[in-house]
């Protein structure tokens, strides 16, 4: 079988709050479940065709980060956003998913998003940080997703939008509207550090089963592997936010 291949994007600038973690956790559960997976690492001028890869992820970086790999990711759009319409499974943490948007603001201003989703950011006076606890359906069922946030942005959803989840314990998108995030088809926005998929195995799972079923690989796709210790700690941070500890 023709491995896997997801393309991280700027892993040497887009790298905060253990945000490589995604990468560690989606390739070992790949190959766990018997599908032969590559990284492709995407740096400031490497070549790339969202053709040829089965999963682009960016973590969070710095402003500094963002403003080094702005030019770079902006001449890539309209591939990008192409590939985002034919269904490429997509994973942009933090800032990350504040350029996804119309606009975001920074402490030079406002500055112009890649406008592949519709929503903006605006700067908060006070940092919203800490544990988080979210409810979702994107695996077909409601289940929890707990992560850690850590943002300045206040990040509001048009009504042509969809949150990635809703907030029951935490800030989210601005702490105002209960909405955190972004799911358009198969991308996936949040402000969830972490990092997020190694405690939410689900969510990790359903990136996998996307993969796969893109590939038009037939497969009844049955868990199979031993997440035992994966939901101890996604239910230990659970507890914790919800007894307000």
């Amino acid at each position: 079988m023709k491995s896997f291949i997801i393309a991280y994007m700027y892993p040497d600038l887009m790298n905060l709050f253990a945000d490589r973690g995604n990468i560690i956790c989606l390739q070992k559960r790949m190959q766990w479940y018997g599908f032969p997976c590559k990284v492709q690492a995407v740096h400031i001028g490497t070549a790339l065709s969202f053709d040829e890869v089965d999963m682009v992820f960016m973590g969070g970086g710095s402003d500094r980060g963002l403003k080094s790999i702005y030019g770079d990711l902006a001449s890539r759009a309209d591939d990008f956003k192409q590939a985002v319409e034919d269904q490429l499974p997509v994973l942009c943490i933090g800032n990350a998913y504040q350029l996804l948007g119309r606009e975001y603001e920074t402490a030079e201003g406002m500055q112009s998003g890649l406008n592949l989703c519709d929503f903006y950011t605006t700067l908060a006076q006070e940092r919203m940080v800490g544990n988080i606890v979210l409810e979702n359906s994107i695996t077909g069922q409601k289940q929890f997703i707990v992560g850690f946030e850590n943002h300045t942005g206040k990040t509001f959803l048009t009504d042509k939008a969809s949150p990635f989840a809703s907030v029951i314990k935490g800030y989210g998108n601005n702490g105002e509207d209960g909405s955190e995030g972004i799911n358009y088809k198969n991308l996936v926005g949040t402000y969830l550090h972490g990092p997020l998929l190694p405690k939410n195995p689900h969510i990790a799972d359903y990136f996998i089963q996307t993969m796969v079923q893109r590939r038009g690989i037939r497969t009844d796709w049955q868990h199979t592997l031993d997440d035992t210790i994966e939901w101890l700690a996604h239910e230990q941070i659970k507890s914790r936010v919800l007894k307000g500890r």
